[in-house]
């Protein structure tokens, strides 16, 4: 039986980063990775492949654009098996980063295979025992299927899945207006498919500000994508090389090819937790804000745990792990500034409370709202959809949600006012660079102040001290 200090369950972005600096620090530490490849979901079938995607439809946008506006004289034939090339040559490119070498350099035993306790303080991989002082459980999470009448016989793609097709369809029904669906949808329109997003919620992106999806389904509807919300799918069935999928309403959308993208579940089923004593659910694996799980041996991280199923919250629940584990610090983990970010075209992202949740909490707020379409690097650009709205309690924000390119940016300068508790007006004070996106956060807050200049008594005192003052 090997013996470790730690053992770290899942190759994805929350486990390299505990693994990697575990080892780096002296601790004896076994990775373990049930695929071949480690990267995880976000490498070979989530952010990477579908940011890069995003990236080559806007290139195709852009093209388009130029036809329209008259600098360019015809619009040349896509080549979407190139577009998958070029993908999958981002993901290798990557990858490298994530060389098995790179982590047993670290001193690291890096092993691959499926892993399942037998008890709390032994796993069974591929064979072999392995037992460890402390486990740190990363498995991330899966594409969860919707239990739709014949959509297995119909067949589908997932984000597992869609970026290894090399023809592109000609008609798509995307299921699910999460972030999933309207990245991909808005790519594969671009790209030259006929797009149909469907979403059981009356809106696209629920979980969003409903000021700023709306916007958003707006420039998604004006790129010719049919947006079909508040339906529910009850079936699908096939028919040669097309697809229909019926709605309960009794509403049908033909297509030639069907893509899920209605959330997914954490991977907990399998890896023998009822063995080791860890308590979880369909939802993922219950954890403390220290990250322990009710075996205070084992940790989980990322998408396996929650609550959010983002890279970046993986990687910060990693480092809380590695406190409590490495170092022996009691770090607990802090959920109150957590960016989110759809990558569409505009971006949309967010921090903080939404306007549901902070009426949900019963907390007072005022919005402090501004366009786009009036940020003068915006007008240099065309780029006319878009705003920022900011929710501030007591003169300081609590949340913002911000709809314009490269909004997965701008959005960082609202998160660190948050985490410093900064007052709105020094958001304001701030010298921002002329012209650049980033004056929308200044031109947001400073439309609070609007009424008050133009108050009466703003304007008398103005008055008086004109007089009074030499």
């Amino acid at each position: 039986m090997d013996k470790f200090d730690l053992a770290v369950i899942g190759g994805g972005p929350g486990g390299l980063v505990v693994a990697s600096v575990a080892a780096q620090t002296g601790m004896r530490v076994c990775l373990i990775e049930k695929a071949s490849l480690l990267g995880g979901d976000c490498l070979h079938s989530g952010c990477v492949p579908s940011k890069t995607l995003l990236h080559l439809a806007q290139v195709v946008h852009n093209t388009r654009r130029g036809v329209q506006e008259g600098l360019l004289g015809s619009m040349p034939e896509v080549d979407f098996s190139s577009a998958i090339d070029r993908v999958q040559a981002v993901i290798a490119e990557i990858q490298l980063h994530d060389d098995p070498q790179r982590f047993r350099s670290y001193g690291c035993d890096v092993r691959f295979g499926k892993a399942a306790f037998i008890s709390p303080q032994q796993l069974a991989v591929a064979g072999d025992l392995i037992q460890a002082r402390r486990f740190v459980i990363a498995t991330g999470s899966y594409p969860a299927i919707p239990p739709i009448h014949g959509l297995e016989e119909a067949g589908y793609f997932t984000n597992e899945s869609i970026f290894l097709r090399r023809a592109l369809p000609e008609s798509l029904a995307v299921l699910g207006g999460g972030p999933v669906g309207v990245e991909l949808a808005q790519a594969f329109a671009r790209l030259g498919s006929r797009v149909t997003l469907i979403e059981a919620a009356e809106r696209i992106l629920p979980g969003s500000d409903p000021v700023v999806s709306a916007a958003l389904a707006a420039q998604l509807e004006s790129e010719g994508i049919c947006i079909r919300s508040g339906v529910s799918v009850q079936s699908a069935r096939r028919e040669g090389d097309s697809r229909q999928l019926q709605f309960a309403d009794g509403g049908t959308v033909e297509c030639e090819r069907i893509l899920v993208a209605t959330g997914r579940k954490p991977v907990v089923y399998g890896l023998g937790l009822e063995q080791a004593g860890v308590t979880f659910n369909p939802g993922g694996i219950v954890v403390d804000r220290r990250m322990r799980t009710s075996q205070h041996h084992i940790y989980a991280v990322g998408d396996v745990c929650g609550p959010y199923a983002l890279t970046h919250m993986a990687e910060y629940q990693a480092g809380i792990a590695l406190a409590n584990i490495v170092f022996r610090f009691p770090k607990r983990a802090d959920y109150r500034v957590v960016p989110r970010v759809v990558y569409s075209d505009p971006e949309l992202a967010s921090v903080g409370l939404t306007p549901a949740e902070a009426d949900a909490a019963g907390i007072r707020y005022d919005i402090a709202e501004f366009p786009l379409a009036e940020i003068d690097r915006a007008i240099t650009e065309g780029n006319r959809c878009g705003m920022a709205r900011i929710l501030i309690r007591k003169d300081r924000v609590i949340g913002a949600s911000i709809l314009a390119p490269h909004a997965g940016e701008l959005i960082h300068e609202l998160a660190l006012a948050m985490r410093l508790q900064a007052k709105v007006r020094e958001i304001s004070e701030l010298v921002h660079a002329y012209p650049s996106y980033a004056q929308l956060h200044r031109r947001t807050v400073n439309s609070r102040y609007a009424p008050l200049l133009q108050s009466r008594k703003v304007r008398w005192l103005t008055w008086l001290l004109q007089r009074l003052v030499p």
